[in-house]
């Protein structure tokens, strides 16, 4: 008899682990609010049902004899999963104290201290009353979101007025974060642990549009951005970060900024990043963190890790479509890159409307292809 695993949502990222599942073998279980993402098409098993409703998801589980509970790609979605793992006795990477401190952008900055090395001066904020200790400019971000919403670069106090109450609606907690501005190149960072060391870690230039702050427009490997000094200062501090989270194995994302080749975190979790990086990253090193991922989950096997080129011989770029939402989804100015493209997704039909995510420039699709 198959396994059966559970996936928690349906987006593209999703949509991205269930197809692995299938072919590594597993009957496929989904659940998300509502049936509005490619990944409810392609498990073998959907049901409407709120991630955050710990006890419908652990009936759901119960009924239908499923041995394991993931997700890709959602900051929401990994504390659920862990909390429920702990509750049956099935297998998790990171306790849900973990999953929910990475969540929460104020306790991440916190665990991690303000003498860790990496880590970015902060303050938090009920209210904009509230007296800023930071220097113009800085970077404002709900506490507990995800998808870039309400993030905004701040350069004065008129446009903190007129962003504070943005970011805030976005947050859960009701708080709002204040980060020192890092002024340098951004760095998106896949590494693997096992054991509470890093066995694999991969920087790509993270490129995003000029009048979107934080919104990612191009992923870049490798790296043009960092000396070898840099990387292995960049290395350490993701395991000492890691380990003061509690990761000890499995994935971790991290965004990162340097400046003056000092690298600092912007975020890290974990778990996969939601930007398809398995994808390019299979192309640029040959190894699957998807199923590197569920193989050491499920059964505790890394052997994909023996894949990873010793030697790569040229660079790949990983490319956003992007769009206004609440418009339609209109992929002919991109006809020509998609068709030269050696792998393309489009989230929507030709035509179809954009749902908001992160309210401004929202992704509808992307492709890779070799630099």
């Amino acid at each position: 008899m198959k396994r059966k695993i559970l996936i928690l949502g349906v987006a593209s990222v999703q949509m991205d682990a269930i197809v692995e599942l299938k072919k590594l073998g597993y009957e496929t279980y989904a659940c998300a609010m509502a049936n509005d993402g490619p990944g409810a098409d392609v498990a073998d098993h959907f049901k409407e049902i709120n991630i955050l409703d710990v006890q419908s998801v652990v009936n759901y589980i119960v009924e239908n004899d499923i041995s394991l509970v993931y997700s890709v790609g959602s900051d929401l979605a990994i504390p659920v999963s862990s909390q429920i793992s702990e509750r049956l006795n099935m297998p998790h990477f990171v306790s849900e104290q973990t999953a929910r401190i990475c969540n929460n952008k104020n306790l991440m900055r916190t665990t991690l201290g303000n003498d860790f090395k990496g880590n970015v001066k902060f303050q938090v904020v009920n209210s904009s009353e509230e007296e800023i200790e930071l220097e113009y400019p800085f970077i404002l971000k709900p506490a507990d979101s995800q998808g870039q919403r309400g993030v905004r670069l701040i350069n004065n106090s008129e446009e903190y007025l007129g962003s504070f109450y943005e970011a805030k609606k976005y947050s859960r907690s009701g708080l709002v974060i204040l980060e020192q501005y890092i002024s340098g190149p951004e760095l998106s960072v896949n590494s693997y642990i096992v054991n509470g060391e890093v066995i694999f870690l991969i920087p790509s230039d993270r490129e995003t549009w000029s009048e979107y702050t934080g919104l990612v427009h191009k992923h870049v490997v490798p790296t043009v951005n960092l000396t070898t000094e840099t990387s292995l200062e960049l290395k350490n501090i993701i395991e000492s970060a890691s380990k003061k989270l509690g990761i000890y194995n499995g994935p971790v994302y991290a965004q990162m900024k340097l400046e003056q080749e000092q690298p600092y975190i912007i975020e890290i979790t974990p778990r996969l990043d939601g930007c398809h990086m398995w994808n390019i990253l299979n192309y640029y090193t040959g190894v699957n963190l998807l199923k590197l991922t569920f193989e050491h989950l499920i059964n505790n096997d890394i052997s994909e890790l023996s894949k990873q080129r010793e030697e790569v011989k040229c660079g790949y770029i990983l490319e956003f479509i992007c769009q206004q939402p609440n418009t339609d989804a209109n992929y002919l100015p991109y006809q020509k890159e998609i068709q030269n493209s050696i792998y393309n997704f489009n989230y929507y039909k030709q035509g179809e409307n954009i749902r908001p995510v992160n309210g401004q420039f929202d992704k509808i699709g992307y492709f890779i292809y070799k630099v």
